[in-house]
């Protein structure tokens, strides 16, 4: 956009959050100033991925390049598994599934694959049956490790059956969480081959593929 001229109106930070102006950390998670309740029509008022958790429009800022990557290699996996006929269908981050628990309204994962219907609004009715979430810079430390652990307790309340939690910038794994076992994730470093049983029969995707 244009440099600003003197005596041009500031912009709010809601103005600016509208246009794609993001001041904040990489990968940051910043409730929107709405001033209400947020809706699910709230879930456009941005370019940025955002979710609706406890009635607040919860944005996440841009992503690092590494996680980035690694988001994009697992995505084309999981398109390759969906090309050779496996079910369901994959989508990539700023796709809105929207639930009904009671202090969610929806989710924003990074990749995520989705067994039904998608149907042809601008959302997804109900949970993916797996999620992936790339930690980002500013998504390490022990608030966001119970953020994000709340999280995937909300994904498997919803019905998700598997989430990988995945960490391309430091330890370089992929934790795989399953709904009937939510506190004990497999974990995939380098060098292995990750699966996201049950949830996409049959898939592998090497751990060095993030890093292609």
């Amino acid at each position: 956009m244009n440099a600003a001229e003197p005596g041009d109106p500031e912009l709010t930070p809601l103005e600016e959050l509208r246009i794609g102006i993001w001041s904040h950390g990489i990968g940051e998670h910043v409730a929107a100033p709405l001033g209400r309740p947020a809706t699910i029509h709230d879930l456009w008022l941005t370019k940025f991925k955002a979710e609706i958790v406890n009635d607040e429009l919860i944005l996440i800022g841009p992503t690092a390049p590494g996680s980035a990557s690694a988001a994009s290699n697992i995505r084309t996996g999981l398109h390759r598994y969906e090309e050779a006929g496996g079910a369901g269908y994959v989508f990539p981050f700023r796709t809105a599934f929207v639930v009904d628990l009671p202090h969610r309204r929806s989710f924003c994962p990074d990749v995520s694959g989705y067994v039904g219907e998608p149907g042809t609004s601008r959302c997804v009715a109900g949970a993916p049956v797996f999620a992936v979430e790339i930690c980002d810079p500013s998504e390490y430390g022990h608030e966001m490790e119970a953020r994000m652990a709340a999280k995937r307790a909300d994904y498997f309340a919803a019905g998700t059956q598997v989430v990988w939690d995945v960490d391309a910038l430091r330890e370089n794994v992929i934790r795989a969480y399953h709904a009937d076992d939510p506190e004990h994730p497999v974990v995939f470093a380098r060098g292995e081959v990750a699966d996201a049983e049950p949830a996409v029969p049959g898939w592998r995707f090497a751990v060095d593929e993030m890093f292609d």
